[in-house]
């Protein structure tokens, strides 16, 4: 018997489960609770975000505890791009701002491979970031989870 708990949707993912796996995501990164979301990746996890590499829920934290320092009032959405087995890749976009006030938001893709357990075992990330004022801003929501009626990044355009 594993010590490992199951994270489902497990795979291999149906369109709709994996709309339930990525919903999911979101909701835990906008919790911007770093040991939370590290739970959701194997604990060997291997990353590619940006120009960093990441291993291991250690560093996950590590990780999202200096990004939700610098990043402010983060507000994500999460799109599914594709699925297929045990992989899914999203589209997103999320709003923040430095600590001198400027607003940024960032556009991204993420490709995502799912152990057996429905824990992501690798995490490989694109984005850019772009400035933006904050009366421009589209993601209005209190800080947390994104109310169920609030539009997605298709709905807004993005």
């Amino acid at each position: 018997m594993s010590d490992i708990a199951s994270r489902p949707p497990l795979p291999p993912f149906t369109r709709e489960s994996a709309l339930q796996k990525v919903r999911l995501a979101e909701d835990g990164w906008n919790s911007r609770d770093p040991e939370k979301v590290a739970l959701a990746y194997t604990p060997d996890s291997r990353w590619r975000n940006r120009a960093e590499f990441v291993t291991g829920r250690e560093q996950i934290v590590q990780f999202l505890d200096r990004k939700w320092k610098k990043e402010l009032d983060y507000r994500l959405i999460k799109e599914l791009w594709a699925v297929e087995g045990d992989r899914i890749a999203v589209r997103y976009a999320y709003e923040w701002h430095d600590d001198s006030g400027n607003w940024f938001r960032t556009f991204g893709n993420e490709n995502w491979e799912f152990d057996e357990h429905g824990l992501m075992q690798r995490r490989f990330a694109c984005l850019n970031d772009m400035p933006i004022k904050e009366s421009d801003r589209k993601f209005h929501w209190p800080l947390g989870r994104r109310p169920d009626d609030h539009p997605g990044l298709s709905d807004l355009g993005l």
